[in-house]
């Protein structure tokens, strides 16, 4: 699953495979939270450095404006955004997608829980400035 063009790939194969970990013992049907809860415990037991419910600031033009809850911050540079529901919706992707341009992260994880099989989608950030 490791594909070297991609910039942190060994890092978000490691959190995909917790997730599936998680889905696997747990399987669908439970809300958001509880997924929260299990990939935390299955990405510290992995020995993974993330930070659950990480806080970051919101900019316009230049302007702090507000803060918005990423679930996950693995290792500071991957966005980890998590939902319980039966498909991921157009609305979702774009949800992620923004949270990783207003923190100016360069990749992020999209991972669905509700499903019967896990689905999980790896975003980059086209905006990213270094």
């Amino acid at each position: 699953m490791i594909d070297e063009k991609y910039k942190y790939s060994k890092l978000t194969e490691a959190i995909i495979g917790c997730s599936m970990e998680v889905h696997k013992i747990l399987g669908n049907g439970f809300q958001e939270v509880i997924y929260q809860r299990a990939l935390e415990m299955e990405m510290g037991l992995q020995g993974l450095n993330f930070s659950r419910e990480h806080e970051m600031p919101i900019y316009y033009k230049n302007k702090h404006i507000g803060t918005r809850r990423v679930d996950f911050l693995v290792e500071g540079v991957i966005s980890v955004e998590i939902k319980a529901v039966i498909q991921l919706e157009d609305v979702h992707l774009a949800q992620a997608i923004n949270y990783l341009e207003a923190y100016n992260l360069e990749v992020g994880l999209l991972i669905n829980f509700g499903a019967r099989s896990l689905a999980f989608k790896r975003l980059t950030n086209t905006k990213f400035k270094l």
